[in-house]
C-alpha cells in the first residue's frame, strides 16, 4: 500500500480515504474508542465508546465542560494517549496500538497538533528558526539549507510574523504571537489533519479572531482537516461543520453545526447552548438557566447507545428517549434554548431567586470541595520513603493527616509504613531462620 506523495516520497497511506455513503472521503475515524487511566480500583474511564468521523476538508468540534474528555480524545489521535478498546484510523489504516516505526512516522507527519498553552508549549530554549526547523529537520523536507530558510521564512510571514522574529526566543512574544509560532510549527509541516486544542482560550478576546482568521485561511489555502476542541459553543457555531458533545467521555450529540443549535435534543446539549452568555447585560440578567440533571435518565435496564434520529443527527439515549428524540425532530419546529424572564412577574421573580440559589449553591459547593482537598494534600513521595524507613513515626503521621482530611498524604504514609513493617518482619523472620539453622 506505498503511494506516492508531493516531492516523491513514498507514504504508507493511501491517496485517498474510504468513502461513506454519501460519497464523502473519510480521513479519520474513531470506532468504540475507550481510553482509561490507572489500574485496578484507581481506574478511571476518561473516553467511553466513542464512536465518529471526520471528512475530509471539514471542521469537527468537539466540546463539553472541563474533564469531559475532549483533550483525551485529541492525544489519543496523535498516539499520546494509549487506547484501552476500540481503534482509530486515518485513511482506513488502523494507527492505534502498535504500529510500525515507519507508519508512526507517517502518522506524525500528516496529523499535527496546535497546543492550548502556547507558552507551554514552545522551548524556551530555542529560537523560532530552530522550533518552526524541528519538523523539517526530523523528516527531510527540505532540499538543501537555502530552502529549508525559504521554507521557514514563508511560513513565518503566512502567520503574520516577520523574518527577524526567527532568531528571537519565545518569551519575547506575547500570547497571540506565540500561538502564531505554534501554528506555524505545526503547518510548515503541510499536514492534512490539524488537532486544534483550545488554541484560543489562552488568548485575549482582540487576538481570538486574528487566530481563527489564520486557521481558516490556512484550511482554504491549503484543503486541511481540523479536529477542534473547545468548550465555547459561541465560537464553535461559526467555525464548525459538524460538531460533537461529549459529557463525562460519552458522546451525547453529533450534527451539523446549525442543527444542533436548533435542535439540541440531548438535555445536556441544551444546558451548554443556553449557558453561551447573550451581549446585552439586562437580558443576560434576566436569563434562567437550563440546569442538566443525569438523574433524569433510567439506564438500569435500556442501556444507552448512539443513534442516527436523521438529517445526519446522532443522539445518546435508551431506546425510549431516541423514540421521544425523533418525535421532537420529526416537527421541524427549532427548540427554544434560552429563557428571558420579566423580573416584575411573580413567575419572573420566582425563577431568579431559584437561579440565585442555585448559584449559591454551587459557590458553597466549590468552597467545600476547596476545604475537603487542602492545598498541601499532595502526596508527595517523600512520605513515603520516610515512612517506609521510620514505619512507626510514618503510621502515626498517616493518623494525623487523616483527622486533617489530608487524603493523599495519609495514603503515602500509610503505604510507606506497611511496606516498612514488613520488610522488618521480613528481616526478623529471615534471622530467625537463620538462628535456627545456626543452632541446629
Amino acid at each position: 500500500m506505498s503511494n506516492k506523495e508531493k516531492g516523491g516520497r513514498n507514504s504508507l497511506f493511501p491517496e485517498k480515504g474510504p468513502l461513506d455513503k454519501s460519497g464523502r472521503e473519510i480521513l479519520l475515524s474513531l470506532q468504540n474508542v475507550d481510553i482509561t487511566f490507572g489500574k485496578g480500583e484507581n481506574a478511571v474511564r476518561a473516553v467511553k465508546n466513542a464512536s465518529f468521523d471526520i471528512y475530509k476538508g471539514e471542521t469537527f468540534s468537539i466540546v463539553g465542560e472541563s474533564g469531559s474528555g475532549k483533550t483525551t480524545i485529541g492525544r489519543a489521535v496523535i498516539r499520546v494517549n494509549p487506547l484501552a478498546a476500540g481503534q482509530i484510523l486515518y485513511k482506513g489504516v488502523p494507527i492505534s496500538g502498535k504500529i510500525s516505526r515507519a507508519l508512526d512516522r507517517e502518522v506524525i507527519r500528516n496529523i499535527q497538533m496546535v497546543f492550548q498553552d502556547p507558552a507551554a508549549s514552545l522551548n524556551e530554549r530555542a529560537t523560532v528558526d530552530y522550533i518552526v526547523s524541528e519538523g523539517l529537520h526530523n523528516f527531510h523536507l527540505y532540499e538543501n539549507e537555502a530552502d529549508r530558510a525559504r521554507k521557514v521564512e514563508e511560513m513565518i510571514e503566512h502567520v503574520g510574523l516577520l523574518p527577524e522574529h526567527l532568531t528571537r526566543y519565545p518569551h519575547e512574544f506575547s500570547g497571540g504571537q506565540r500561538q502564531r509560532i505554534g501554528i506555524a510549527r505545526a503547518m510548515v509541516m503541510e499536514p492534512e489533519l490539524v488537532v486544534a486544542d483550545e488554541p484560543i482560550s489562552a488568548l485575549d478576546v482582540s487576538i481570538r479572531a486574528q487566530v481563527l482568521n489564520l486557521m481558516k485561511r490556512f484550511q482554504e489555502e491549503k484543503d486541511l482537516t481540523y479536529l477542534f476542541i473547545a468548550h465555547d459553543l459561541s465560537v464553535v457555531r461559526f467555525i464548525s461543520d459538524r460538531i460533537g458533545v461529549i459529557y463525562k467521555g460519552d458522546i451525547v450529540e453529533i450534527a451539523e453545526a446549525e442543527e444542533l443549535f436548533d435542535f439540541p435534543l440531548h438535555p445536556y446539549t441544551h444546558s451548554l447552548i443556553s449557558a453561551i452568555p447573550i451581549p446585552d447585560p439586562q437580558l443576560e440578567k434576566n436569563k434562567v438557566l437550563f440546569t442538566y440533571d443525569p438523574s433524569v435518565h433510567d439506564y438500569s435496564e435500556d442501556k444507552p447507545e448512539l443513534v442516527d434520529i436523521g438529517h445526519n443527527h446522532f443522539v445518546f439515549g435508551n431506546k425510549k428517549e431516541i423514540e421521544e428524540y425523533k418525535k421532537i425532530r420529526e416537527k421541524n419546529v427549532p427548540l427554544k434554548t434560552i429563557t428571558i424572564v420579566d423580573p416584575n412577574t411573580p413567575e419572573g421573580k420566582a425563577a431568579l431567586a431559584s437561579k440565585a440559589e442555585a448559584i449559591e449553591e454551587a459557590e458553597r459547593l466549590l468552597e467545600e470541595e476547596f476545604l475537603i482537598t487542602p492545598i498541601h494534600d499532595t502526596g508527595a513521595k517523600w512520605y513515603s520513603i520516610l515512612s517506609f524507613f521510620l514505619p512507626p513515626i510514618g503510621l502515626i503521621a498517616g493518623l494525623i493527616f487523616k483527622h486533617f482530611n489530608h487524603k493523599r498524604n495519609a495514603k503515602a504514609c500509610m503505604t510507606g509504613a506497611k511496606y516498612g513493617f514488613l520488610t522488618i518482619l521480613a528481616i526478623l523472620v529471615l534471622f530467625a531462620i537463620l538462628l535456627v539453622l545456626v543452632v541446629v
